[in-house]
């Protein structure tokens, strides 16, 4: 709120566009040098004269707006200092006319933004690898939605492939319907695992299941039931972990959706005279932009992941017309997305550049990547169990008398790993460690749900009454927690910009760490009334919005903890 004013008067100072001002604005390390940095070295060449030297005839000819109370220049920097009584009354009057939706904005105006996260395997369970894209897509679902425009958040499916008849056979050799029923997907991975082991002794099986697969393909009554029974088996266990993790999706329309919808893909690649063949294969060209060539139809007239993607491209802007279309997918396929991004462009349509590519890093494990098919995998409800189970224990031995631990063991063991994911940027590979991502020390989740719950705990003694006295909020740490207040709408519009969901996080982190400081350093249930007042509606500011990010970044606040 306060860096628009001071970059539009800055651009009426330097003749700049006021958002290439506003991008080039710092927040000083030090907060003593002030609230806002406008760094004069871009200048000195267009200028002609020494950074320093500019900084200080801009600190002399800015016009200071309302917000500001002083104007300094420090070397090649202009340091612009905040009025304390206008900063404090802006942030915390704002907050409390704003409610839930502080931080938030009218930028989406409605408009659709497809989200494509998770990507469930049928017949295999949520593991720990789905664990970066299914909490970033579920934040950036959130974060867009606060922001005004409509999340459509869907679930792609991978429910197609030979691997669906290799299912069928390992079923029919070795498989009971009821110990499938009672056992879930484990049951059905232990089939997937046998069957891999038997063909390295048996090559007929991969025949077999080619052949099972096949008869998917051709709509074959006894091979489309036992698929559809392996897809309804996964879904409600997957739904069920997804409950826990207070996280939903709008669409479930996987791969076997579009099969139907890709003939319109090859039809318009021919009619546009985009299709080469090569080799047997069906292919566009894009050696022009120094890229693989993008296999639509294999030699035997198999479609691929780029005809299905680009099929399931053109039914999402047939169905949600998208602002925005977003597919949060680990950064190895890369080359895949900018392949067929490309492809979509050829083929006339403006909206190619609304399809963004959300890159995070792969989690493995300590001693390598994940794989169904060795029967290594973490899966994802037992870590999330065993970070339920390790909360409940401290709780038992730090609050034995608190109320609905259960329930409170649930939302801080989840928020652990949850936040454990979304504190740093998405392009970081994760070594997945029992003993590294349930350690409860630290910049963590349950730090961040504690001062939510203590705030609650000041805020039960007793609620502001009135309009409080601001100027009396002129401590050093109650600048810096407003300061930091203020800072938090920044934070989710760049969020949104830069599709980082762990800049909300480290603004939450700030907002925390301030209001600790202050509860330790500045006594709230004070004598003084005027001074309580003011320090307890600072209190509530704090808790509101610490509140409000972490719903932002799909965490529970606890009341109590």
């Amino acid at each position: 709120m306060f860096k628009a004013e001071i970059a539009k008067a800055l651009s009426e100072a330097t003749g700049l566009d006021t958002a290439a001002v506003s991008d080039m604005l710092e927040i000083p390390p030090n907060p003593e040098l002030g609230d806002y940095a406008f760094p004069c070295f871009r200048l000195a060449k267009t200028m002609r004269k020494a950074p320093a030297l500019i900084a200080a005839e801009l600190a002399e000819t800015v016009k200071k707006p309302d917000c500001v109370g002083k104007v300094l220049p420090a070397g090649g920097y202009v340091n612009f200092v905040l009025d304390r009584g206008v900063q404090a009354k802006t942030v915390l009057e704002k907050i409390r006319t704003e409610g839930k939706k502080y931080g938030g904005s009218s930028e989406g105006g409605g408009r659709n933004v497809c989200i494509d996260y998770s990507s469930v395997n049928i017949a295999k369970p949520l593991h720990i690898g789905h664990l970066p894209s299914t909490v970033i897509g579920n934040s950036l679902y959130r974060i867009y939605e606060h922001i005004g425009y409509n999340s459509v958040g869907i679930n792609h499916l991978g429910d197609w492939g030979t691997q669906f008849g290799k299912m069928i056979v390992a079923y029919r050799l070795w498989g009971n319907r009821e110990t499938i029923e009672a056992g879930g997907v484990d049951e059905l991975v232990k089939l997937y695992v046998r069957f891999h082991q038997e063909a390295e002794r048996d090559e007929s099986l991969n025949d077999q299941a080619r052949a099972w697969f096949r008869k998917i393909e051709e709509n074959d009554p006894e091979a489309m039931e036992l698929f559809s029974w392996f897809k309804e088996i996964t879904l409600k266990e997957v739904r069920q972990v997804f409950d826990m993790m207070g996280i939903r999706f709008d669409s479930y329309a996987g791969e076997s959706f579009y099969n139907d919808k890709m003939d319109r893909v090859v039809d318009e690649l021919r009619e546009k005279h985009l299709l080469i063949k090569d080799q047997g294969a069906q292919i566009v060209d894009l050696s022009e932009y120094k890229m693989p060539p993008c296999i639509i139809l294999r030699s035997d007239g198999a479609t691929l992941y780029a005809t299905r993607d680009i099929a399931a491209a053109l039914y999402r802007k047939d169905t949600y017309d998208f602002a925005k279309c977003l597919y949060v997918v680990a950064y190895q396929q890369n080359l895949h997305f900018r392949q067929w991004f490309k492809v979509v462009e050829l083929m006339g349509y403006d909206w190619a550049k609304d399809l963004t590519h959300v890159a995070f890093g792969m989690v493995s494990g300590t001693e390598g990547a994940f794989s169904t098919r060795k029967g290594n995998m973490v899966k994802l409800r037992d870590v999330l169990q065993a970070s339920i189970d390790k909360t409940r224990a401290i709780i038992r031995e730090k609050s034995p008398d608190l109320e609905d631990a259960d329930g409170i063991a649930k939302e801080v063991g989840i928020g652990a790993l949850v936040w454990s994911m979304l504190y740093n940027g998405r392009i970081k590979d994760v070594v997945f460690d029992w003993d590294t991502i349930l350690n409860f020390d630290g910049e963590t989740g349950p730090y961040v749900q504690y001062t939510h719950a203590r705030a609650c705990s000041v805020l039960r003694k007793a609620k502001p009454e009135g309009d409080p006295d601001y100027s009396l909020l002129n401590d050093d740490e109650s600048r810096s927690l407003i300061a930091a207040l203020g800072a938090f709408p920044d934070a989710v519009k760049e969020a949104a910009e830069k599709y980082e969901p762990y800049l909300v996080s480290r603004s939450v982190m700030q907002i925390c760490q301030a209001f600790n400081r202050f509860y330790y350093e500045q006594r709230i249930m004070t004598d003084d009334a005027a001074l309580r007042n003011a320090r307890l509606t600072l209190t509530e500011a704090a808790r509101d919005v610490i509140a409000i990010g972490l719903n932002l970044i799909g965490l529970s606040a606890p009341e109590r903890m």
